[in-house]
């Protein structure tokens, strides 16, 4: 029976790949979604216009463009296009073709303790109800690995576990339940229409939301009356993070203070390599 393994972000492909050179049993495709739905906007997100709107905030963290108004959630003609981000909506396009086209293929969804992971599982069984039995998940939550040394830990991230020890993993495979999609699935509509900034994890499949600028008092505490590079003030919040968020996030937010003059900057407000701050 052929299987489709999923993760969320491509550091989780290599370990799971070395987990199949281990297990014949186990090996399948392997498809990664890029999108990040832990952070930014949702908002009818199942739509084309919600869709157009994403593409354009993320096209501003990278700065291909730097609207002065919010995020458009509604089509706006005048808009000028942005480019694709990811080929996400391709590939779960690409997904559902070969489910329908094949019923006995099978869907293995893999999800470490973190909100990226948990917030693309909500997306992806949001949209998979019409093959409920042939969807699995397996949520390693809370659940303890051996690291290299033999010693044992949590881990957050798929790409934190050995490939050896994906072949225990596997034993917890199942298949989502009915009850599974359909409260799974509002829980999908209840993030999108809540629309926060970023999507914090709670526990379990809890997520909370918070406003975008949730980390600014980090950045701040983190900056001094003296200019520094803005990635090593990122470097020094993240690493006292349990779930680190995206560095090019961060970046962003420090982008919003200097705007707000809460920040001093010195260089080109590009990457966070490229420029400096300092408290006002």
């Amino acid at each position: 029976m052929e299987t489709v393994h999923i993760v969320f972000g491509e550091p989780s492909v290599a370990p799971i790949q070395g987990a199949f050179e281990l297990d014949e049993q186990l090996k399948g495709d392997i498809l990664y979604f890029e999108d990040d739905l832990s952070i930014g906007p949702l908002f009818i997100l199942d739509t084309k216009d919600g869709q157009a709107g994403r593409r354009q905030w993320w096209n501003q963290l990278a700065g291909v463009e730097a609207p002065a108004a919010p995020v458009l959630l509604e089509a706006d003609p005048a808009t000028p296009p942005v480019e694709e981000v990811s080929p996400d909506p391709e590939k779960f396009k690409e997904l559902k073709a070969r489910l329908k086209a094949d019923a006995e293929l099978q869907v293995w969804i893999w999800a470490g303790q973190n909100a990226r992971d948990v917030s693309g599982y909500f997306w992806l069984v949001s949209q998979l109800y019409d093959f409920a039995g042939r969807i699995f998940i397996i949520y390693l939550n809370n659940l303890p690995f051996l690291n290299e040394k033999g010693g044992v830990f949590y881990p957050t991230h798929l790409h934190q576990i050995l490939p050896k020890e994906f072949l225990k993993a596997k034993k917890l495979a199942r298949a989502i339940s009915l009850a599974e999609f359909e409260l799974d699935g509002d829980e999908w509509s209840r993030l999108m229409n809540e629309n926060a900034g970023i999507r914090l994890l709670e526990g379990g499949k809890k997520l909370r939301g918070e406003p975008a600028s949730f980390y600014d008092k980090d950045l701040l505490a983190a900056s001094n009356a003296e200019f520094q590079k803005a990635n090593k003030v990122i470097n020094q919040v993240t690493g006292k993070m349990k779930y680190p968020i995206m560095d090019q996030y961060l970046g962003w937010r420090m982008k919003e203070l200097v705007k707000q003059g809460k920040l001093e900057s010195k260089g080109e407000l590009k990457a966070s390599k490229d420029f400096e701050v300092k408290l006002v």
